[in-house]
């Protein structure tokens, strides 16, 4: 009698809150952070079989073990309008951006296609465990999960990325080509990025389980060569220079409307007769000089907060939805005592020394101590475990929590 076995869904564990940052692990080919981020990290590629485990182990036990998302639902996900979804066939070229209806897609028997995810770490909770694995990375870094499932063939052509990428193999396998040539001229009048001239240099196949991290501007192409080949990829920011700054003194800007001795007008009475009228004054450069310096607009550290707070904002897709039946400010304060409370999958929290943002608003700013403390505690451990405040009332958690950045662990 012959045996089937049922695929069974791999299960991720989340991350512990104090990652071992010196101390060999699996997901590296058994090297710590510390040495990946010393010698691979922004540096060269490195490949590592079995960097999940599960899967080579059930393997051995003659188990077969399957992606924790099916195809079914994420083709489901394709189909809402929260979730950024493209869908790219080869043979020719096409690429289309969701939501898709099932008629749309592709069946997964059917070759040259492949759908692509963004930010499933925000709609399933087995991505946001995988991405927890990489905290070691600073989260203003980290960027989201993105998931493509594809048929024989399927891929998005030879390209590169600007930012540092994991591509883990979840299910079926794929074909991994990489480069590290210098020229990246892109094929014109094609609706995707594809290099015009790639020459591979190393070749792998990837199975259930192996990882392949990819620094910035490494050509590479990645070809399914099952039908429902999943590649999940952990992908990072890599804002330029002029977009931080940018966003640094628009926010900059903003708060020196609460700046009162700005409203008084520019006065000259010093100003002496000029024979070069044209030429802005020598009095107004000389005042506008010495209010930069009062304002300290020439430190870095009047820039940063604003930066931390664009940091900190959520992505465009982002959809926040307030409790149905909200606890009073009182329950609230007595829930925390018993409960867990969580960013929303969807939320961002980062902090710049004692200061916390959320979602692009300073959360720590006129806050009582306690509640400062606890936002600190949500932005270091994305968790705020059974918690007696003090404070009672109003508060930027209690705020938080009606809008639905903040939600008690169901």
């Amino acid at each position: 009698m012959t045996s089937f076995y049922l695929s069974k869904p791999y299960q991720p564990p989340q991350a512990p809150q104090n990652l071992p940052l010196n101390e060999p692990w699996a997901l590296f080919g058994g090297i710590s952070p510390d040495l990946f981020m010393e010698r691979y990290w922004h540096k060269k590629p490195l490949l590592v079989r079995g960097a999940i485990p599960a899967f080579s182990l059930a393997t051995q036990n003659s188990e077969d073990l399957d992606s924790p998302i099916s195809a079914d639902e994420l083709i489901k996900l394709a189909s809402q309008d929260s979730v950024e979804s493209r869908l790219i066939k080869a043979k020719p070229w096409s690429f289309d951006a969701g939501p898709f209806t099932k008629k749309v897609i592709p069946a997964l028997s059917k070759p040259n296609w492949t759908l692509l995810l963004q930010g499933m770490e925000a709609h399933h909770p087995a991505a946001a465990k995988i991405l927890s694995w990489f905290r070691f990375v600073p989260d203003a870094r980290l960027d989201d999960l993105m998931i493509s499932i594809a048929g024989i063939g399927g891929g998005v052509g030879p390209h590169f990325d600007s930012y540092d990428v994991f591509l883990i193999q979840m299910s079926g396998r794929r074909r991994w080509q990489i480069s590290q040539q210098k020229d990246l001229s892109l094929s014109p009048n094609l609706p995707l990025k594809i290099l015009q001239r790639f020459k591979p240099q190393h070749e792998w196949v990837l199975e259930p389980g192996d990882m392949l991290y990819l620094p910035p501007h490494i050509a590479h192409d990645g070809v399914a060569l099952d039908a429902g080949c999943q590649t999940w990829s952990v992908g990072f920011r890599s804002p330029s220079f002029k977009e931080l700054l940018q966003e640094g003194l628009w926010r900059l800007t903003e708060s020196l409307e609460n700046l009162p001795e700005l409203e008084r007008k520019f006065a000259d009475p010093l100003q002496k007769a000029s024979t070069n009228a044209e030429q802005l004054p020598q009095e107004l450069i000389q005042q506008i000089t010495v209010k930069l310096r009062e304002l300290q607009l020439d430190q870095v550290d009047r820039f940063l907060p604003g930066i931390t707070a664009y940091l900190s904002e959520p992505k465009q897709q982002a959809f926040f939805e307030g409790p149905e039946r909200p606890l009073n400010a009182s329950r609230f304060t007595k829930h925390l005592g018993a409960k867990r409370l969580l960013p929303s999958p969807q939320t961002r929290i980062l902090s710049l020394g004692k200061v916390v943002f959320c979602n692009g608003e300073n959360m720590s700013q006129g806050q009582a101590k306690d509640i400062a403390q606890a936002w600190r505690t949500l932005s270091a451990k994305k968790v705020l475990l059974e918690t007696k405040l003090q404070t009672s009332g109003q508060s930027s958690l209690y705020e938080a929590y009606l809008a639905g950045w903040l939600i008690f662990e169901s």
